[in-house]
């Protein structure tokens, strides 16, 4: 049977506080094969790695995250101890070791900026080999290539959307629909134009299985080890 990527999605999220340094550890010492994550802009325009647009729900602060700045960001918990990341930070720590799904947010006023200043950060630090910059706003990707050509981007699409004709007006290199999704038709249609599937969010071992043998090339999941034990007993 086919055997996708494990992509450990805002880390071993299952297990350990999202988008948070031991998060992406522990999903290193659970054999994943590379992690997915979120970033935006701080107030002073740092590359933060948060999900959502406030800081309220995964520590112990509150605001939007464009309206604090690095300094105010890191004094915060964001569980267990943990601090809010910079991107920089963890390219630094992992960038050489994994695949990288960097999701650039949508949902703040400075979102512009964002797609540019994370493209020229993967260029300079050599990493466009393993990072993969993925979006719900593919008209951003134009932008991304004039400053990074050499970036892989990934097209992430709603539940229900991942056959839409309006993708092809877009180049990308991956497709990311949700799990639901997915059936022979649409991984024939992708392969045929050379474009890897990277498939969220999945925990369910039986939805693991389907999605491997329907030859997807990545699962991005919560739960690393337990994916990796599912594909196991496919074979």
């Amino acid at each position: 049977m086919n055997k996708p990527k494990i992509i450990a999605h805002r880390g071993a999220s299952g297990h350990a506080p999202e988008n948070t340094m031991a998060a992406f550890r522990l999903a290193m010492e659970q054999h994943a094969d590379g992690i997915e994550l979120d970033v935006m802009l701080s107030k002073d325009g740092h590359v933060v790695v948060i999900h959502d647009a406030t800081v309220n729900r995964t520590t112990n602060g509150t605001g939007r995250v464009s309206a604090l700045t690095l300094a105010e960001l890191q004094t915060l918990d964001a569980g267990n101890g943990e601090h809010i990341p910079t991107l920089e930070e963890v390219l630094e720590t992992f960038g050489d070791q994994w695949v990288i799904n960097v999701e650039l947010k949508n949902h703040i006023a400075p979102f512009d900026r964002l797609p540019v200043v994370v493209a020229e950060m993967v260029k300079r630090m050599g990493l466009t080999d393993s990072v993969v910059l993925s979006s719900f706003m593919p008209l951003k990707f134009a932008r991304i290539r004039r400053h990074c050509p050499n970036v892989k981007l990934g097209l992430l699409t709603l539940p229900r959307h991942a056959k839409s004709k309006l993708w092809r007006l877009f180049q990308y290199d991956a497709l990311h629909p949700y799990f639901e999704d997915i059936d022979a038709d649409l991984v024939a249609a992708e392969k045929a134009h050379n474009r890897q599937i990277s498939t969220y969010t999945v925990d369910d071992p039986d939805d693991i299985r389907r999605l491997a043998a329907l030859g997807v090339d990545s699962i991005i999941t919560n739960l690393p080890l337990e994916a990796r034990a599912a594909l196991e007993t496919a074979e």
